[in-house]
């Protein structure tokens, strides 16, 4: 794993608690943690996602509350079960953390992602993300 930062200190305290967030969010996920994902966010998070705005149009790719977060991964790893994150490089800044990962799901081609993580007391505010 590569971790860059865009502060000139990579491992101040503010940092490695961001990179904490991220690591464990990639583990629980690739574990399909579910509720202990759900943990790592605030109860009024919102998520945007490609991919969320192809499967539920109506949401146009933003769903918002633990309740539709719930429903959305529970969803995608009974569909999925293969689905899993390899992690290339985190970039924490302020009270954020860029996460750049490939997902792998088997017979599917591998795709790049880029997903940042917006933090507020120590939880997930905000999740976003990114490819083609």
């Amino acid at each position: 794993m590569r971790i860059l930062s865009a502060s000139q200190n990579t491992m101040n305290p503010g940092n490695l608690q961001l990179i904490s967030i991220a690591t464990a969010w990639l583990d629980k996920f690739n574990r399909h943690d579910l509720e202990g994902l759900l943990l790592l966010y605030d109860d009024h998070a919102e998520h945007y996602s490609p991919k969320l705005k192809v499967r539920q149009p109506e949401t146009k790719g933003l769903i918002r509350g633990k309740s539709a977060l719930r429903s959305w991964w529970k969803d995608s790893f009974e569909r999925l079960p293969s689905l899993q994150y390899e992690v290339v490089r985190l970039t924490p800044f302020e009270n954020r953390v860029f996460m750049e990962y490939l997902r792998h799901v088997k017979g599917e081609e591998d795709l790049y992602v880029g997903e940042m993580l917006i933090t507020k007391d120590k939880l997930i505010v905000s999740s976003r993300v990114y490819h083609s």
